[in-house]
């Protein structure tokens, strides 16, 4: 435990450098919902709303949903798809929308527990029908979470959570950009919790181009069963 800690300390003082070098902090604002249909089976949505300053200059949303499957305890994979919005930069979802995006993707996770701290892999594969046209990305994401108060995820569980997120693609720019995120959140019960962080988002471009972005991340989770035989499963950190 201490270890991880002291490596998420370094990260932050990290980001907390990085960001005096970046002007403005934009917020992600988000809606997760997962309903467990049996142990097997389950569906999910979730809304996003992103701004490019805090909590205005709102220019993007999206939408989307999926059905997963349950291969084992620790291990299951997803089909979904959703719409993607994004505006001009410094005005109110303003006109015209500069990328219109429908999306399909596929996605496996994999859980591990080690001495309470529940560590996530997730893999996913995205087909983007842009209206700049098509595109493929694929994404690799690390998470952990780590419980506070108590020894493992439950009711009443304060816990942490970091996870950083790499994304490629198989055209120009290989490695296109990193998601590093540090949050803090509490679980209520078996169907709510809630998170906030901090993200830092660097993206990359042709000819050695980058742009770093700090951003506020609100979630609100939940997760409904069909009947009580349904495993209730912690909804694990966002898009």
């Amino acid at each position: 435990m201490k270890k991880a800690l002291i490596l998420i300390g370094a990260f932050l003082y990290y980001g907390i450098k990085v960001q005096s070098q970046t002007p403005g902090t934009g917020t992600w604002n988000v809606l997760t919902g997962r309903f467990n249909i049996n142990e097997r089976w389950h569906v999910f949505t979730e809304l996003q709303l992103r701004s490019q300053q805090t909590y205005y200059h709102f220019n993007y949303h999206e939408v989307k949903g999926g059905i997963g499957y349950n291969f084992l305890p620790n291990l299951s994979g997803l089909i979904g798809t959703g719409r993607y919005v994004t505006y001009p930069v410094k005005e109110e979802f303003g006109r015209p929308i500069l990328v219109s995006e429908q999306r399909v993707w596929q996605q496996l996770i994999y859980n591990q527990k080690i001495n309470g701290i529940r560590i996530e892999h997730r893999l996913r594969a995205e087909q983007r029908y842009t209206s700049a046209g098509y595109r493929n990305r694929f994404r690799y994401r690390i998470n952990a979470i780590i419980p506070i108060n108590k020894k493992q995820i439950g009711d009443n569980t304060l816990f942490m959570s970091a996870s950083n997120e790499f994304h490629f693609n198989n055209e120009n720019v290989f490695y296109e950009q990193n998601r590093f995120y540090l949050g803090a959140g509490y679980q209520f019960n078996k169907s709510w919790s809630m998170q906030m962080g901090w993200i830092y988002r660097a993206d990359y471009f042709n000819n050695h181009r980058a742009q770093y972005k700090n951003f506020i991340q609100t979630s609100l989770q939940f997760t409904l069963n069909a009947r009580k035989g349904s495993a209730p499963r912690v909804v694990g950190s966002v898009d």
